[in-house]
């Protein structure tokens, strides 16, 4: 067994994809963006390395399709795509020649941003890997309202996630189930005379079909101050009626990169959230669900997903979050200005399977 030594980065492909025999573990402090390697620094203790696939060269134009096998190139998780969709990302990183200008109904300046098609996709996530990177990505990232009076009531489906294309280092493997989790062969099935071999069965055609308006990604948000990456993807998940009154829910899932070799960890949040109804509301707290994530060279990223209901159908959410460096000062970060819309056809829950 060799260890990785050298960055795949300018690699000759195909390369051996390792991990830890009898963990699962592909040692996601050692694989970041910029230089993913094993070492015996990072082997988990009394553990060796397994071969479970060969890289493939990233695709730099086109998509990947149903069946392909990954690696997290941030997270380091192995995991499956199921299908892909096409999001309007606005990058306000990207320079635009338009002016800038106040335009949006909360009044606070932003510049102009136009929105370009990219492509993300739905996963799974190898159960093995979800131990690994709970305290850096949520692995129950996808949630639903439920059919009944309780409106507040939320329902997680594990092991669900949604990656950008630059996020995905394909591999192949000769295993037919080479991915661990409660729906890959419910979804799947194995075709060695297909490329990728697993192709997607009927019940993940059906599951997709009834339930994209509350998996459909369509816009994604993103901004970098000092270093710090905040990428937005917002969801309308539903209405349900509360107290003679209508109340819409949103998700929006967060990743927070840093993209510096300093250290920073993350100290407090301040939200403002502008309702349709006319309402501002403010909202500070300590850390992000519970936490106060460190970025660092090794661990650069942290990803979430939190809630937001409105009495209105649509209204604007932005705000900062606030690091704290080594040497105990502070500094804001821009969280990019997103809308909250709701659709005009009322979305009904999940079907298709029962979880």
């Amino acid at each position: 067994i060799r260890w990785w030594s050298r960055s795949l980065t300018g690699a000759r492909w195909p390369r051996p994809l390792c991990a830890a025999a009898g963990t699962g573990a592909f040692s996601p402090a050692a694989i970041t963006t910029t230089r993913r390697h094993l070492s015996s620094r990072n082997r988990p203790e009394g553990k060796v390395l397994e071969t479970v696939g060969v890289f493939e060269v990233p695709k730099q134009n086109g998509k990947y399709e149903t069946g392909q096998l990954f690696l997290h190139s941030v997270f380091g998780y192995r995991g499956v795509v199921l299908f892909p969709w096409q999001a309007r990302l606005y990058d306000r990183d990207v320079a635009s020649a338009a002016p800038e200008k106040a335009e949006n109904p909360a009044g606070h300046g932003s510049k102009e941003v136009k929105g370009k098609t990219h492509t993300y996709y739905q996963v799974l996530i190898d159960a093995r890997d979800c131990p690994h990177i709970s305290q850096r990505s949520q692995t129950e990232a996808v949630t639903f309202l439920a059919n009944h009076d309780d409106s507040r009531a939320l329902y997680a489906i594990p092991g669900l996630d949604y990656v950008s294309h630059e996020d995905i280092l394909p591999y192949t493997s000769t295993d037919q189930v080479p991915i661990q989790h409660e729906l890959f062969e419910r979804f799947l099935l194995y075709d060695q005379t297909k490329a990728p071999p697993f192709v997607a069965r009927e019940t993940l055609r059906a599951w997709q079909e009834k339930n994209h308006p509350w998996l459909e990604l369509s816009d994604v948000h993103r901004e970098t101050t000092e270093n710090i990456r905040v990428t937005v993807i917002p969801f309308y998940m539903g209405m349900r009626e509360a107290q003679n009154s209508h109340v819409y829910w949103w998700r929006y899932c967060i990743r927070l990169e840093n993209l510096d070799s300093d250290v920073v960890q993350l100290r407090e949040r301040h939200w403002r959230i502008f309702s349709l109804s006319g309402t501002l509301e403010t909202v500070r707290g300590r850390g992000v669900v519970g936490r106060e994530p460190v970025l660092s060279k090794e661990q650069p990223a942290f990803q979430y997903s939190s809630h937001v209901s409105l009495q209105a159908s649509s209204g604007h959410m932005w705000g900062t979050f606030r690091f704290e460096r080594p040497d105990g000062s502070h500094f804001d970060v821009r969280i990019p200005p997103f809308s909250l819309e709701s659709n005009k056809d009322e979305k009904t829950p999940p079907s298709g399977l029962h979880w």
